[in-house]
């Protein structure tokens, strides 16, 4: 801090909104009059956090105008190119500058100049004035501007997670001083600003060249004595290379429309938070703020009633004691969380001795009982693991697998897993915060727990912000004084039985404001039915995994490894040269230079003419080329190595592979399957086939069973549209396929050919999807017209399809979401987007969402009733995998014929549709030799 303590916090704040806009999804952020506000919450949450860390004096936004500036008068080409901000960003900097009207910080613009030039005159004021400052910026322009006093936070993604850099961390990085920076940039380019560099010149080359010659200037001066290629390119760029470092240089003495001492930091005016804050629908967010700024301002009075109790933690160092603990509080749910050492906070599914054991010596169990906002502390209970006696264990064992003792926890699967590798069983979970999230918003793609906690609750999860406060927070010894006499829990830090506690704290405000929302929603049956039952079943099957043949893998590998290289020889053949295939520069020179392939139609991108796997398709079916049947073939043997190698790394210390499966990332309902993808292996190919023949029975079982739902999806497109034309196809048992083909065509369902057949089966399914008449034109081969003309015959033969796809938008905009037959929602705010692109996505998902979504639930569901029906017949067969519609169950010896039998009533009677759910079952050794 400088002697007169002031600090000054500058942040660029147009950089800084877009850091924001990406950081959070959209569709998370939408007011209820349609306005998003994503980038509003990040930005004012960093805003916050900044305020609450750093403790500046002073506080001042930077912003650009949408007016051009010097720059752009002086090179027209600057920011030339850069994408229109999205339509969802549109508003939203206006609303950031109300933000910050309402907390007293000024947001400052200057006619003709940008949001750096702002920031630069702020800093060099600060400077002279013997200020520290901090500026928080995504434009690496600000690097210049770093010195002693002056530090850099830089983003690393999207706004959560920094870089602080001084001056030797400006030079560590980038081989030059900060007040060098403009020259290295000068030489090298700015991509973001399209301002081109010297061609060949990285910042390596770059930063050498300042350091011999001590400037860009001196080396322009000097550029003749500069040999080789990148001399040639440094003379022929110098009129570039000065206009460049031209613009680079900020401006540091603007005139500005608001002094440094006026930009101090004061009270935020309650009245205009308020009714801002109301209209962006920010109620947690709110409340925090003013608890910020209340620590800041004690005198103000501006504390809201805290939300949360601060928590103390509790060592379990008895099974009375924790008996005692568990007994006081089974009034209600208690929060569960495992405390882990840093190094164990991702792991695989699959169980390495190494890793089971490496959790299992830093683990600890964090209960958290439920809490009112009148409580003052809330005390969680730890059992350290590592030094729980055999009574300790027991007890806490009997807790943790009670179906009864209700619990809350974060990913459950996770949570059931790192204790399973401990020997202990978790059930009992009646809310997964995980799953909630995603059933609140499905299209969003991270479900982080302090994600969740900063969109639904405006709160943090630092330790440091609910106990020890900022002594907390600066030490490691100081956060072990906070909580603890003496070290709690070997291998476990006193920052990580905090952070579990606070954690087990926030899941009860966090499950009860997710509640409320599923309630909204209608989504609690699917919570409780549907997916946290079904999380229980994943668990299991992760855990015991697939048996795999290691000798089929090998020999697989090595069969993909010959036809790679013999592919490629044979390709290097055809042009006389070797080449890499893997590179798209290369191919372009070989396919449309020196083989001279038709580029009509062929994509362009900034390196030419596309090789894509679509491109290279199109243009093997034109002109059967050679090469690219090499070509191809290398490219598919190479992605199926590619699978095989990542199977045989994914087999566990017991002979089997143990994938992942994540409930929460598809937005129409569908398992994922990770680590390894299990759903990347090809079904139909015969190299599909023999890889999927190296998963095998595993010993002591008898044979492995398949069953997979017959074409689900058309049925339930039946079902949905009422179609009685589609429903008596299914209820004759007909070949569905064969039966549209002879009403599209006008001819006898033994007369259809297969080519009609192969045009029938991708409508039927393109429909479901929103496929055009130019989709299907160009997946079939056939002209546009021909492709409208085969879909206008389909329509005119089922025209309740026809109806039931147009009525499920029209509803869906009328609605706002789409949903399944189980009342799985799925809100497409951009149904009403006047970005057409945008319009036009949320429409092809509303076709798709209700019928792909009901066929996620139907197998689900379907998961579930045969794992009942598994354990009340006291079968010793257990489900293993599912892929798709299909699953596969290992049976125990003896118990055939029986699983078969509940394998089908069950699958069959998983939906109560109009038309019949038509289940298939194989059996064999492998799972190909059980296919069907």
């Amino acid at each position: 801090m400088s002697s007169d303590g002031n600090k000054l916090l500058v942040i660029d704040g147009h950089s800084m909104a877009f850091r924001a806009f990406y950081a959070l999804p959209p569709e998370s952020f939408i007011t209820d009059s349609g306005q998003y506000t994503n980038a509003v919450h990040g930005f004012t949450n960093m805003l916050l956090k900044l305020i609450r860390e750093e403790k500046p004096t002073h506080v001042v936004l930077a912003f650009d105008l949408d007016t051009p500036t010097f720059r752009h008068e002086t090179y027209d080409e600057y920011k030339g190119g850069r994408e229109k901000s999205p339509e969802e960003f549109r508003g939203q900097i206006d609303l950031i500058k109300k933000v910050a009207e309402a907390l007293t910080i000024p947001a400052v613009t200057v006619e003709g100049y940008e949001a750096d030039d702002i920031v630069a005159t702020y800093v060099t004021r600060a400077e002279a004035a013997g200020w520290e400052t901090l500026i928080v910026s995504g434009d690496r322009d600000a690097l210049q501007l770093v010195t002693e006093n002056t530090t850099l936070m830089y983003p690393t993604s999207g706004i959560s997670k920094t870089t602080l850099l001084d001056p030797a961390g400006v030079e560590a990085k980038y081989l030059v001083p900060p007040e060098k920076y403009p020259d290295l940039a000068a030489l090298v380019g700015e991509s973001a600003d399209n301002l081109p560099g010297v061609p060949k010149v990285g910042p390596k080359t770059a930063a050498k060249w300042i350091n011999q010659y001590g400037s860009t200037r001196e080396i322009v001066s000097n550029a003749d004595q500069i040999g080789g290629k990148v001399g040639e390119n440094l003379r022929a760029a110098l009129a570039d290379v000065e206009r460049n470092l031209e613009l680079n240089k900020l401006v540091r003495d603007l005139e500005l429309p608001v002094d440094l001492e006026e930009a101090v930091l004061t009270p935020p005016d309650r009245e205009a938070v308020e009714p801002l804050f109301d209209a962006l629908q920010f109620n947690q967010i709110r409340e925090r703020l003013f608890e910020v700024f209340a620590a800041r301002f004690p005198e103000a009075d501006l504390a809201a009633e805290p939300t949360v109790g601060l928590p103390t933690v509790e060592i379990a160092r008895s099974a009375q004691q924790l008996t005692q603990f568990l007994a006081a509080h089974d009034d209600a749910p208690l929060a569960l969380t495992l405390c882990l050492d840093r190094s164990g906070e991702s792991l695989s599914s699959k169980p390495k001795r190494d890793e089971a054991a490496r959790v299992a010596e830093a683990l600890a169990v964090v209960v958290v009982p439920a809490h009112d906002s009148a409580e003052e502390t809330v005390t969680a209970l730890t059992v350290p693991l590592t030094e729980a006696d055999a009574e300790l264990e027991s007890a806490l064992a009997a807790w943790l697998s009670d179906t009864g003792a209700p619990k809350l926890v974060h990913d459950y699967k996770d949570a059931g897993k790192r204790l399973a590798w401990r020997g202990l069983s978790l059930r009992g979970a009646v809310e997964d915060t995980l799953i909630s999230g995603y059933l609140v918003q499905p299209d969003r793609r991270n479900f982080a727990f302090g994600d969740l906690v900063t969109q639904h609750l405006g709160a943090s999860t630092e330790p440091g912000d609910y106990i020890g406060g900022e002594e907390f927070r600066d030490s490691a010894e100081a956060a072990q004084a906070a909580l603890f006499d003496e070290q709690p829990v070997p291998g476990v830090t006193a920052e990580d039985l905090a952070r579990a506690a606070v954690k087990g704290m926030l899941l009860h405000t966090l499950s009860s404001t997710l509640h409320a929302e599923l309630t909204d929603r209608k989504a609690e049956q699917l919570l409780y039915e549907l997916e946290i039952p079904l999380a229980e079943i994943l668990l299991q099957m992760e855990l015991t995994g697939i048996a795999v043949s290691a000798e089929k893998l090998q020999a697989l590998d090595a069969e993909f490894e010959r036809t790679i290289a013999e592919s490629a020889q044979a390709a290097y053949a055809v042009v006389g040269h070797e080449v890499n295939l893997g590179s798209p520069k290369q191919l372009q020179t070989v396919l449309f230079d020196e083989l001279g392939l038709p580029t009509q139609g062929v994509k362009k991108n900034k390196t030419g003419y596309s090789t894509d796997v679509e491109t290279l398709q199109d243009l093997l079916a034109k002109t059967q080329n050679e090469f690219l049947v090499h070509l191809m073939n290398h490219r598919d043997a190479s992605k199926l190595r590619q699978t095989v190698t990542g199977l045989m790394e994914a087999v566990g210390d017991d002979g089997r592979i143990h994938t992942t499966y994540a409930q929460t990332v598809a937005a129409t309902g569908r398992l994922s399957s990770l680590h390894p993808n299990l759903q990347n292996i090809p079904v139909r190919t015969a190299a599909g086939r023999k890889i999927r023949d190296a998963f095998e029975v595993g010993h002591g079982y008898e044979t492995l069973l398949t069953a997979d739902y017959s074409q689900i999806e058309m049925r339930i497109m039946a079902h949905l549209s009422g179609d009685e034309a589609l429903k008596e196809a299914f209820r004759a048992g007909e070949d569905l396929h064969n039966f549209v083909g002879a009403r599209v065509f006008g001819v006898g369902t033994d007369e259809v050919t297969p080519e009609q057949r192969s045009k029938v089966k991708a409508m039927s399914y393109g429909l479901v999807y929103g496929l055009s008449s130019f989709g299907l034109s160009k997946q079939l081969g056939i002209g546009v017209d021909e492709a409208r003309d085969l879909m206008n015959e389909y329509f005119e033969r089922f025209g309740a399809v026809r109806d039931y796809l147009r009525d499920v938008v029209a509803q869906a905009k009328k609605d706002g979401y789409t949903s399944t037959i189980y009342g799985r929602r799925r809100y497409l705010p951009d149904l009403t987007s006047d970005n057409r692109q945008l319009r036009q996505m949320a429409e092809r998902a509303a076709l798709n969402a209700p019928i792909q979504g009901s066929a996620a639930d139907i197998i689900k569901r379907a998961m579930i009733d045969v794992d009942t029906a598994l354990a009340q017949s006291q079968l010793g067969s257990r489900m293993l995998l599912q892929v798709h519609d299909e699953l596969v169950l290992e049976v125990a010896p003896g118990e055939r014929e029986e699983v078969e039998k509940l394998l089908v009533e069950k699958m069959s009677s998983a939906a109560d549709l109009t038309v019949p759910l038509d289940v298939h079952v194989g059996a064999g050794a492998s799972w190909h030799e059980a296919a069907h």
